[in-house]
């Protein structure tokens, strides 16, 4: 099973909400998500699987087979994403520092313990140091969640900044977190501890033996 992460389109908008609202309490409106692309086009991504069922049918046969707001075109089924953007709190206590927020992170149950959260909070990270210049990332994440709390302190070394008394709708508190980004240290040949890093010029063969396939 092949899962692709690509930058969020408009297209994708109804299978991220599906996704949303599918495992999380907190919710959005269809244009909060609009928003959100049209405000910053390469700060959010989905993750996606074909169904191979599909894959050899037409879109009329799609749209009559499959009605799953999952389904963003044939064969290909969100199933998981990450909503991110620059800060435009006007509130905000740091308005001279560029800042990204993750605004939510989202996978699908059946598509859980594979890595995904982490690779999509990556592509996140890295677009909104990379095209918005941010110094910094924060979010929010519920005091129960200990899973995305793993994630964040643990995997992706966000700290712990505050505690926000009754912050979600249901009066639960949430915990503030922050991450400084460097960009050097965003690169995936970094934070998977590669042993080499991809100059993109040398060639990829160089020193393999043609006959056997086998390394000098």
């Amino acid at each position: 099973m092949a899962i692709t992460i690509r930058l969020a389109t408009i297209d994708d908008l109804q299978g991220m909400q599906n996704a949303n609202l599918s495992n999380l309490p907190e919710n959005y409106t269809f244009k909060y998500y609009l928003y959100h692309l049209l405000s910053w086009p390469q700060a959010s991504f989905v993750a996606t699987t074909t169904d191979p069922e599909l894959l050899e049918q037409d879109e009329t046969q799609v749209t009559d087979i499959k009605k799953d707001t999952q389904y963003v075109r044939s064969g290909e089924k969100i199933v998981g994403y990450v909503l991110g953007k620059m800060d435009d709190d006007p509130d905000s206590t740091d308005k001279e520092t560029p800042h990204g927020h993750v605004t939510s992170l989202s996978v699908m149950r059946t598509y859980r313990r594979m890595g995904l959260a982490d690779k999509l909070m990556r592509q996140c990270l890295f677009a909104l140091c990379e095209n918005y210049k941010a110094e910094y990332v924060s979010l929010h994440v519920r005091k129960s969640n200990r899973a995305a709390l793993h994630l964040y302190k643990d995997t992706l070394k966000f700290e712990v900044l505050s505690i926000e008394n009754s912050y979600y709708q249901d009066g639960e508190d949430a915990y503030y977190m922050k991450k400084k980004l460097k960009l050097d240290e965003l690169l995936a040949s970094t934070f998977q501890n590669a042993q080499e890093e991809d100059d993109l010029e040398s060639d990829l063969l160089e020193g393999i033996v043609v006959d056997g396939v086998s390394a000098l």
